[in-house]
């Protein structure tokens, strides 16, 4: 008897490609969880996208389902190359610094052009030729993503079996955003969920923007205001971080509000430049 080679198992379950599938999201957490359960990837500061390939033809959605494939042309044409006949592909589109890190408001003023520093970050994948492989534990999913964009211009966003802790302060130390923690043999999962877990390096919090500086008419900087029932507390100036391009924008934005008072619950005094009240 000829010896018959088993065929490979099929991964997934044989289905039509869906449409937009909501996004898996992470639920913050106040520590990195640790143990041989978990994988720990880069928490990047992009926009999240989801990439569907079908027929050789890709398109681009965001986080809530719009399609922005002709704004996203540059991620559109380097998906193309991707080694499948249907996929759909779970990412964040970064502009990636010289150091590796990422800087959301590089990214914003990137896309007013013709975005062609952006970069499609890929670490999930939902579907591929034909399957839903939703189901599939993450790591399986994971290394089918990592050999259907080999030799193309799409990044893979690599997993650490690391201890969490370790693998959080080599990522504050390195300057880059946060890290996400996943359930290493975890479904897919719909919505917000535990099995995914993030923390980021910084603390943040919204705050609201009650002024701006302007400093022999150049920018010099915004003033912000905290909440606190229906007032609003000084919370402090923001002097950097600019580029001419934000700075610029950001005046054009503010000069229709601007007010005679101040909308702090108490009056602040400023030192220098030309304070435009703002609401």
């Amino acid at each position: 008897m000829a010896f018959q080679r088993k065929k490979p198992e099929a991964l997934g379950v044989k289905a039509p490609l869906p449409g937009f599938v909501v996004p898996a999201l992470a639920s913050a957490t106040d520590r990195v969880p640790s143990g041989e359960r978990w994988i720990h990837e880069i928490k990047f500061d992009g926009y999240r996208v989801q990439v569907h390939l079908a027929n050789e033809a890709v398109k681009v959605f965001t986080r809530r389902g719009h399609d922005w494939t002709k704004r996203f042309k540059k991620v559109s044409d380097d998906a193309w190359h991707v080694k499948a006949s249907s996929a759909i592909i779970d990412g964040e589109i970064v502009v990636p610094a010289t150091d590796g890190t990422t800087d959301f408001s590089v990214l914003q003023n990137e896309l007013k052009g013709k975005s062609t520093k952006i970069v499609l970050v890929a670490f999930d994948l939902l579907y591929l030729n034909g399957r839903d492989i939703r189901k599939l534990p993450l790591f399986q999913r994971k290394a089918e993503l990592k050999k259907i964009i080999a030799g193309t211009d799409v990044q893979f966003s690599a997993s650490f079996e690391i201890d969490g802790n370790e693998m959080f302060a080599h990522a504050c130390k390195i300057g880059l955003e946060g890290v996400i923690s996943k359930v290493r043999d975890s479904v897919y999962p719909v919505g917000r969920s535990n099995n995914w877990v993030k923390k980021t390096c910084a603390q943040r919090e919204t705050l609201t923007i009650a002024g701006f500086a302007l400093d022999e008419g150049k920018w010099d900087g915004m003033y912000l205001g905290r909440r606190k029932g229906d007032d609003l507390i000084y919370a402090g100036k923001v002097d950097h971080g600019f580029d001419k391009t934000s700075a610029a924008e950001l005046r054009w934005r503010l000069e229709p509000l601007v007010r005679k008072t101040q909308p702090y619950a108490k009056m602040i005094a400023h030192k220098g430049g030309r304070t435009e009240a703002a609401c």
